[in-house]
């Protein structure tokens, strides 16, 4: 078995704490009252919208040889980044289609006689590694900051393993340092970015009354999140209401973006990565924050696993000591992260999921098919998708009364089956 730079991972889902928040404050300062934030680069980029998209990206970072490609080709399974023991080997971002597992699926297509299933999918890009100094420009500081900030959430690998041939990048194998030296990069581009809006707010002069109102908000959101990053704490953690949340967005601030911290711990500890006490730093800093989410993987078993057949798969996991596979836990989680659901479209054409963000109404989720369904929406014919199995067929299910016709102000629940009427 080729031995990989980290041959299996462990995910929890959480907000580690930065430990070193002290650095923050006594590093760093502002000039005067413009709240202008000195020493650090500042990256102009395109900031993708949060509404939803057919193309939602996950980005994976970490210090340079902790697993990242290797991660990236066990979940793509075809993915092409070279997984190479020096680092800076990925230097610009490779990017992978992955299908969201969902059994409801096939199950739908059986019962539809569908020609064809087609899964909802996120986009993973595996983004080149970067070293202290990355908002300053050192290593690939410039390369990696402008790659993030085109993701919508952010899957930081973090090494948990020893292994002398490959080589740490700063010599020794602490997971807590490694996660407080990303975690402080974005940090300190955040803080610039907050302090060169606020400065052009504190310059500037609102052109009305609404104007002001908006900038008053923006301002306060800011200097909300300045405090918290400078205590070391991502601008996710600050409590802001629904105004000052698209006042700030068109900063695409990093550290606004969901994490998943993976932890990569060596293919012996994945029958038992309890007893990886490098695993247990990471479960204790989740702990902290009460998130405790944790998905066991091994990335080069998961590698293999997409060469052998469907049925000899399971019979390989259970020599390893485990019973299931762990990526589709990893990518259901950063679909879940994103705060996304499914509803389903089954017919004999296809069988199809569609993403949505939970809490959208029935005519926005029509929309995510096509426009036009939205503005000319009239009703949405909608079952539940035990209900449609349990009938078997959606004329079934029209017969047996489970079968609603919903309006304009029906919120979308998860797994809902759907056919829209509209009339354009």
């Amino acid at each position: 078995m080729a031995r990989a730079a980290c041959s299996s991972v462990v995910t929890a889902l959480s907000l580690l704490p930065c430990k070193s928040h002290h650095l923050l404050r006594n590093q760093f300062s502002f000039s005067g009252k413009s709240n202008k934030f000195v020493g650090v680069l500042t990256l102009e980029k395109r900031c993708f919208s949060s509404t939803v998209s057919m193309s939602l990206k996950a980005g994976i970072v970490g210090l340079p040889n902790v697993g990242k490609s290797t991660l990236f080709n066990a979940v793509v399974e075809n993915g092409k980044a070279q997984a190479a023991n020096f680092p800076f080997c990925t230097i610009e971002p490779n990017v992978g289609i992955v299908a969201v597992p969902d059994s409801r699926l096939q199950v739908l297509s059986k019962l539809s006689n569908s020609q064809k299933v087609v899964p909802a999918s996120i986009e993973f890009v595996d983004i080149a590694g970067l070293v202290k100094g990355a908002s300053q420009g050192e290593g690939l500081g410039n390369k990696f900051l402008s790659h993030i900030r085109e993701v919508d959430s952010i899957l930081q690998v973090v090494r948990c393993f020893e292994d002398n041939d490959i080589v740490h990048v700063n010599g020794k194998v602490d997971p807590t340092s490694d996660i407080d030296v990303i975690n402080l990069e974005l940090i300190f581009c955040d803080l610039d970015q907050i302090g060169k809006r606020l400065d052009r707010l504190n310059k500037g002069k609102p052109k009305d009354s609404q104007s002001k109102v908006k900038e008053e908000a923006e301002k306060s959101a800011l200097q909300r999140i300045q405090e918290a990053l400078l205590d070391g704490k991502p601008a996710r953690s600050v409590a802001l209401n629904d105004i000052e949340k698209d006042s700030v967005k068109h900063l695409c601030l990093l550290t606004m973006k969901p994490m998943i911290y993976v932890a990569n711990v060596a293919e012996t500890d994945l029958a038992d990565p309890d007893k990886n006490t490098f695993l247990e730093q990471v479960k204790a800093l989740s702990s902290d924050l009460q998130s405790g989410h944790v998905v066991v993987s091994a990335q080069q078993v998961e590698s293999e696993l997409t060469e052998l057949p469907l049925e000899e798969r399971t019979e390989y996991l259970n020599s390893l000591g485990v019973s299931e596979s762990g990526l589709g836990n990893l990518i259901r989680a950063t679909y879940s992260l994103l705060g996304l659901q499914t509803y389903f479209t089954s017919g004999e054409k296809e069988t199809r999921a569609w993403t949505i963000h939970a809490g959208m109404t029935a005519p926005q989720a029509a929309g995510v098919i096509h426009s036009d369904f939205e503005k000319g929406f009239i009703r949405a014919e909608t079952v539940a998708y035990e209900d449609f199995v349990s009938a078997g067929s959606l004329a079934a299910a029209r017969d047996k009364g489970l079968l609603r016709s919903e309006g304009k102000e029906y919120i979308v629940k998860e797994g809902d089956v759907m056919l829209f009427r509209f009339n354009v």
